[in-house]
């Protein structure tokens, strides 16, 4: 597709040759669970359950519906919905027709959908009428107005002047477009260090042999039942080996709307769930809450933990706790996934990311004139492999920088490689905020900032926190009369700015610290931060 980096032809047909790319799409992918499984249940809420059969019977309806509304192959289709049955119906419906999700997160507000609607020239958008007290709805006609290619807003809930998503399942005849599994089969969101989200192209084939591996490793079966907490668009729930690799196990899905013990304990005595996945935040609510719960959790075997670093303290309380196995998580929208073992020892567990997934992940970890640096030394990963990006969507000269000439992408993390081949994560070498697993671009942020008449400059650092690991803490030159908090909080809210996103701390300065270049130092930006929480303390 125009726009979407791909594979050198001999490296696609090495990755073929290999047994890696196994030229199934998700649609057959689904519809061969459905010929295999057919009763059995593929996904549970709190009062619904649904077999293969039904799931595919939908989603055959509703993709007619689609292509009745003008939807077809390599269209873009934003989707911002909960974690909901309706999920599933909606991208293998796309999936179907050969369109193209692009995933959007439950979380995002009118700054990021209207972007992701006008840059990936969206002719629809989908989306919940509610979720979580926010009304969806205003924001939808906004965005409509805006963006000159989206033809069709479809809503599932309360649709006023919207097209009711319900209403799109129609008993008639499918035109079958060929969608091969070559082509690229969605978009996903980067969390980004520059600027607003950079889009992730997926192919069938790069994204199902994700799948495969990840079961692999995590020993997933068709008697494996996933709890989800944690928003399904994520790349960590949706793919390792989350609700995308339990259907490809023949497994279970149970859906949780969020991550409450009140909510996700009694879910997973009720429907004996046997693995699911966090972040360390919620890992660590989890084992606050479980002293005083009495729930039985005795099928469960898998907690993963990932999106962020993992304390060791924090680690080695899982499995007294649960009464499961630990199994770390660290991987990229992008590609590479890093997992330990089931069976490794506890050491590796506790203080490791683990290691890649595929013999086919290559790895250097380099240092700043991306010359290798020794075992146990930290470096920047870099990666490539059958289900590492060759480039972001539409994005030529950030791929420049992303990618090396080889194909090698640069994921800014800062590593280092154990004796036994795991890896440590030490930080991040990006201009990048990971608060609890969601990804903030400190441009992204500034530049909305600097829009206000009080602000003169504005930058974005991480600052330490023992319970998200990094918050986001914005240092303020102001022009002419200082504001509260609260008044930039509301300003960045009225902008349409996600919520996780909006600064935690202000801090108002009359100049920023500079490097030697005369750049401003985040490095003693954030070192001041930290220094101060620490004298509070």
């Amino acid at each position: 597709m125009e726009g979407c980096p791909t594979w050198p032809a001999e490296l696609a047909a090495y990755y073929r040759e290999q047994g890696c790319w196994k030229g199934e799409t998700f649609d057959e992918m689904l519809r061969n669970r459905a010929e295999q499984n057919g009763d059995r249940i593929v996904l549970s809420t709190h009062d619904e359950h649904i077999s293969y059969a039904q799931l595919q019977e939908r989603v055959e309806r509703l993709a007619v519906g689609l292509q009745q509304l003008g939807i077809e192959k390599e269209d873009r289709v934003v989707v911002q919905l909960p974690n909901q049955i309706a999920f599933f119906e909606v991208i293998f419906a796309l999936f179907n027709l050969g369109a193209l999700p692009v995933f959007a997160l439950p979380t995002h507000r009118y700054s990021e959908i209207q972007y992701f609607c006008e840059f990936s020239e969206a002719k629809a958008y989908i989306a919940a009428d509610k979720h979580a007290g926010y009304n969806y709805l205003p924001m939808a006609q906004s965005v409509k107005e805006e963006v000159p290619t989206l033809q069709h807003v479809i809503v599932h809930g309360e649709v006023e002047q919207f097209i009711s998503l319900t209403d799109l399942y129609k008993d008639a005849p499918l035109e079958k477009p060929d969608v091969k599994s070559s082509d690229v089969a969605f978009l996903q969101l980067s969390g980004g260090s520059t600027g607003r989200s950079k889009l992730i192209p997926r192919t069938h084939d790069d994204y199902m042999y994700s799948l495969i591996k990840s079961n692999e490793v995590c020993e997933l079966t068709e008697d494996s039942v996933y709890l989800t907490v944690l928003p399904i668009a994520h790349n960590f729930p949706l793919s390792s080996p989350g609700v995308l690799g339990t259907i490809y196990a023949g497994g279970r899905i149970v859906l949780s709307s969020g991550s409450s013990p009140d909510e996700a304990f009694p879910l997973i005595e009720k429907e004996k769930v046997t693995i699911t996945g966090m972040v360390p935040p919620i890992a660590l609510i989890w084992l606050e809450a479980i002293k005083s719960r009495s729930y039985d959790f005795s099928s469960l075997q898998v907690i993963q933990v990932g999106g962020a670093k993992f304390s060791a303290e924090s680690a080695k309380r899982i499995r007294p706790a649960f009464g499961c196995q630990l199994q770390q998580v660290f991987g990229m929208a992008e590609g590479l996934v890093n997992y330990t073992r089931l069976d490794d020892p506890e050491e590796t567990i506790i203080h490791t990311q683990g290691r890649p997934m595929s013999a086919y992940d290559e790895i250097r970890i380099v240092d700043e004139e991306d010359q290798e640096v020794a075992i146990g030394e930290v470096g920047e990963l870099l990666t490539r492999g059958p289900y590492t990006i060759r480039g972001y969507y539409k994005a030529e000269q950030h791929n420049k920088k992303s990618f090396t000439d080889d194909g090698f992408y640069r994921t800014g993390d800062l590593v280092r490689r154990n004796g036994d081949g795991s890896i440590t994560v030490e930080g991040r070498d990006k201009d990048q905020i990971n608060r609890g697993g969601e990804k903030i671009a400190a441009e992204e942020v500034e530049n909305h900032l600097l829009a206000h008449p009080n602000v003169y400059d504005a930058a974005i650092v991480s600052m330490p926190d023992h319970f998200l690991g990094e918050r986001s803490c914005a240092f303020i030159i102001p022009k002419g009369e200082k504001q509260t908090t609260a008044v930039i909080r509301s300003f960045l809210e009225e902008r349409g700015l996600a919520t996780y996103k909006i600064p935690d701390r202000v801090e108002w300065v009359e100049s920023f610290p500079q490097t030697a270049l005369g750049k401003v130092s985040k490095k003693q930006l954030r070192q001041q931060i930290s220094d101060k929480l620490v004298k509070v303390k």
